[in-house]
C-alpha cells in the first residue's frame, strides 16, 4: 500500500467542509477591508527566498525544499507567502496601477521540519500584504484584519503581542550593543546563536534554547535604543490599537523569524488552554526593503499570515462549529431499472434548478436506501417504483416532519422549492 509522504495530511470529506467555511469567512473579512486576492506559484526561483547570505532564519537555512529542474535552474517550494507576492508585485508592476496595493492569498506552503501537532511539512497559510504605504495606521489595519478573522470564528479573547524593531539607524545601534552583550557568553550560546552573533544578532532573541538563561534575560532591550522617529511611530501604532479596542502586550524579545522585518512586528494569540504554551495563530510585521531587494522600486510594506490548520484547530478546541454536517435537498430511492433511468431525469431538473440531490447507484434494498438517505442528511426522500412510474407520480417524504405526499413527477421541483421556502420564479440558483 502506498501511503502519503511524512508531514502531509489528507483532508477528507466532512473535514474539507470546515476548510471551505473558513475560507469563505476569510474572503468576507478581506472584502470588508478591501483586500484583493492574489494567487502565486507554489514554487519559485530559489533566489526569491535565498536572497541574503546574512539571513539566519531557520526557514531559509534549514527548512526549504530546494531542487534543480531539468534545465538546472534552482527551484524552491514556497515556504511562506510574502516573498512570492513581493516578486509578483515587482514583475507585474502593480505599483504603477495602484499607489497602495492591498492583497491577500491562501494556499499550501512547504517546510522540511519535524512534523508536530498543527505543523506539517505541507501546510496551508492565509496572509495579507499592504504595499506602498509607510503609515503606522495601515500597520494597525493589518493587525485589526487578523483579529477580525479570529473573532469571526467565534474566538473572542484575542491578544496582540507587539514590538518595534525601529528603523535601520536604531537597529544598527542596537545590534552593536547586542553583539557586545552576547560576546561575553559565547561559551554558553547554542550553535545557532553563535552563528547569529556574527550575522544577525537580533535573531538570538528568537532562540528557544537559550531564552531562559540569566544572560539572555539581562540582554539590552531594543526600546531603549529606538530613535525619536521610531519611538513616535510605535506610539502611533499602539494608539491605533487602543482606538480599535484591541488588547496588546509589548514583548521586548519579539523579533519574528524572518530577517526582512523593520519597525512593527506582532503576533496574535488566542486564549485556548488546550493549545498549551503555543497560543500564537497569526503573526507579521513591517518590511521596507523586500520589494527593492527583489528588483522593484523602494516600496514600504506590512503583512501578516495565519496557519490555516491552527485556525481550524483553535476553532475545534474552543467548541466552535464552523460547518454543519453535509446534507442534500433530496435523496431519490428508485426501485428498478426504469425507475433509475427516470430518476436521472428528475435529478437533472433539480440540479439545474439549484437543488442538491443524490441516488443509490448500487441498487440496494429499500431499507438500505432509506439508511443512505439518512446518512446524507436528506431534507426530503423521494420514492419512485414501477407503479408510481406508470401513474407519473412520486412519493415525497419530509424527513423533518415524517409527512409523506404523492405528487405528479412534473411538479416535484416546484413542490420542493415551496417546501424549502425558496422562490419558484426569479433566480433559480439561489
Amino acid at each position: 500500500m502506498i501511503t502519503k509522504p511524512k508531514g502531509t495530511v489528507d483532508i477528507l470529506p466532512g473535514e474539507s467542509q470546515k476548510w471551505a467555511k473558513l475560507e469563505e469567512a476569510i474572503r468576507k473579512v478581506c472584502k470588508l477591508f478591501n483586500y484583493k486576492e492574489i494567487r502565486t506559484p507554489i514554487f519559485e526561483s530559489s533566489e526569491v527566498f535565498h536572497r541574503d547570505v546574512n539571513d539566519t532564519s531557520d526557514m531559509v537555512t534549514k527548512e526549504t525544499y530546494d531542487f534543480k529542474d531539468r534545465s538546472d535552474r534552482g527551484i524552491t517550494l514556497r515556504p511562506e507567502g510574502t516573498a512570492g507576492v513581493a516578486r509578483a508585485f515587482v514583475e507585474n508592476k502593480l505599483y504603477v496601477e495602484n499607489p497602495v496595493s492591498k492583497l491577500f492569498y491562501m494556499g499550501p506552503m512547504f517546510r522540511y521540519e519535524r512534523p508536530q501537532k498543527g505543523r506539517k511539512r505541507q501546510f496551508n497559510q492565509f496572509g495579507v500584504e499592504a504595499l506602498g504605504s509607510d503609515s503606522p495606521w495601515i500597520d494597525v489595519e493589518v493587525i485589526a484584519l487578523g483579529a477580525t478573522i479570529i473573532r469571526a470564528l467565534g474566538l473572542k479573547d484575542v491578544t496582540v503581542k507587539i514590538n518595534s524593531l525601529g528603523d535601520e539607524e536604531s537597529r544598527n545601534k542596537y545590534k552593536d550593543v547586542l553583539i557586545k552583550h552576547f560576546s561575553q557568553y559565547k561559551d554558553c550560546l547554542c550553535s545557532d546563536c553563535l552563528n547569529r552573533l556574527e550575522k544577525n544578532p537580533l535573531r538570538i532573541l528568537d532562540c528557544k534554547v537559550d531564552r531562559d538563561k540569566d544572560f539572555f534575560k539581562s540582554a539590552p532591550k531594543i526600546n531603549d535604543y529606538l530613535n525619536d522617529y521610531s519611538k513616535d511611530r510605535f506610539e502611533k501604532v499602539l494608539r491605533g490599537l487602543d482606538d480599535c479596542d484591541l488588547k496588546y502586550v509589548i514583548d521586548d524579545n519579539l523579533v519574528r523569524g524572518l530577517d526582512y522585518y523593520s519597525h512593527t512586528v506582532f503576533e496574535l494569540e488566542v486564549n485556548v488552554p488546550e493549545f498549551g504554551a503555543q497560543n500564537v495563530i497569526g503573526a507579521g510585521g513591517r518590511y521596507d526593503k523586500l520589494i527593492s531587494d527583489l528588483g522593484g522600486p523602494v516600496t514600504p510594506g506590512v503583512g501578516m499570515a495565519f496557519g490555516v490548520e491552527r485556525l481550524l484547530m483553535a476553532a475545534d478546541l474552543s467548541g466552535k462549529q464552523l460547518a454543519k454536517p453535509d446534507s442534500v435537498h433530496a435523496y431519490i430511492i428508485a426501485l428498478g431499472d426504469l425507475a433509475q433511468e427516470a430518476a436521472l431525469k428528475i435529478m437533472n431538473v433539480l440540479r439545474i434548478g439549484g437543488l442538491s440531490c443524490d441516488i443509490d447507484y448500487l441498487g440496494g434494498s429499500l431499507k438500505s436506501q432509506f439508511k443512505k438517505a439518512d446518512k446524507n442528511n436528506a431534507k426530503f426522500t423521494l420514492i419512485l417504483g414501477e407503479n408510481e412510474l406508470k401513474d407519473k407520480v412520486i412519493n415525497v417524504k419530509n424527513n423533518e416532519t415524517d409527512e409523506q405526499e404523492t405528487i405528479e413527477i412534473r411538479d416535484v421541483y416546484a413542490y420542493l422549492l415551496t417546501k424549502l421556502n425558496k422562490p419558484i420564479c426569479g433566480n433559480k440558483n439561489k
